[in-house]
């Protein structure tokens, strides 16, 4: 099989968590069709190699660049722009989505970049609480209804074809779950936190080129 069929297939068979508080709600674009569309373009484009990939962990998808397109840290605008992929989603510019497109452009555009690495994240959906984003570490009972779920979709990504080395989107909160997990399960030898793109782009805006550097120095270290 190559990458993208891998990758496609565990999106397709992709279960919902199940014991969630009641309060929160769960993003699945994977479920509609347009998207489902977009999502096989998007692998079958960039993941026909079956070399493995470096993973990029995120934190989950979120309601306006994953939650929408279906791709991790990808929204409708870079989505047709950058990608090429048309696609019928309001154009609504997300911040994350701005810095990785940023970050890749950098690194050499979409080919180079998405043949050497694999975004996922902690949780490969999202949340949603009062009609707001919501982090699996938002709340500690989320958190904890979590837990086979996150071993069990990260052990079948895994599973695809990964490198030894790995990196977290975000030095605080995911960078410090991961690290927790990885030393339960041994995933990876190591797990380098980077900062997080919305972090980026609400608080160092100013310093975006300089940690563009720094990031794509880790890169050079550790790949």
């Amino acid at each position: 099989m190559t990458y993208a069929e891998k990758i496609l297939a565990f999106y397709k068979a992709l279960p919902a968590p199940s014991g969630l508080p009641k309060e929160v709600g769960v993003l699945n674009p994977f479920q509609q069709e347009e998207v489902w569309r977009i999502v096989e373009q998007f692998y079958q484009k960039y993941y026909t190699q079956g070399k493995q990939r470096t993973f990029l962990i995120g934190i989950n998808p979120g309601r306006f660049g994953a939650g929408i397109t279906g791709l991790p840290f990808t929204d409708p605008i870079r989505l047709e722009e950058t990608l090429g992929i048309a696609n019928p989603f309001h154009k609504r510019a997300e911040l994350s989505s701005i810095y990785i497109y940023d970050l890749i452009e950098a690194f050499g555009g979409p080919e180079a970049f998405y043949q050497e690495f694999y975004f996922t994240s902690v949780s490969p959906l999202g949340f949603v609480q009062d009609g707001k984003n919501l982090n699996y570490y938002d709340r500690k009972d989320l958190e904890q209804a979590l837990e086979g779920y996150i071993y069990e979709t990260m052990k079948t990504q895994v599973a695809m074809g990964t490198k030894k080395v790995a990196f977290s989107l975000g030095k605080g909160k995911n960078i410090a779950y991961l690290q927790k997990f990885n030393a339960k399960h041994g995933f990876f030898d190591e797990i380098i936190p980077l900062p997080h793109p919305r972090w980026v782009m609400q608080y160092r805006l100013k310093k975006k080129e300089e940690i563009l550097n720094e990031v794509m120095q880790a890169f050079g270290r550790y790949l």
